[in-house]
């Protein structure tokens, strides 16, 4: 008991310190800007990615010895 009023630090009273640190530190920096969405261009994200001739591909399948096509 005196040697916790000496002015050590236990790991859990460090770990308090810290916690109360990133609190408050969270709410006392306000958001800078609102988050806002990009807008969705529909004829992009419905195109197909994928190509069966791509290098990538061809690599892939190569690589992990799949039965040639």
């Amino acid at each position: 008991m005196k040697d916790y009023l000496k002015g050590t630090i236990i790991r859990r009273d460090l770990f308090r310190y810290a916690l109360a640190g990133t609190g408050l530190a969270l709410i006392g920096s306000p958001l800078s800007k609102e988050a806002l969405a990009h807008p969705v261009d529909l004829k992009n994200k419905r195109r197909s990615r994928y190509q069966g001739d791509s290098p990538e591909v061809r690599n892939f399948y190569r690589v992990n010895s799949y039965p040639d096509r």
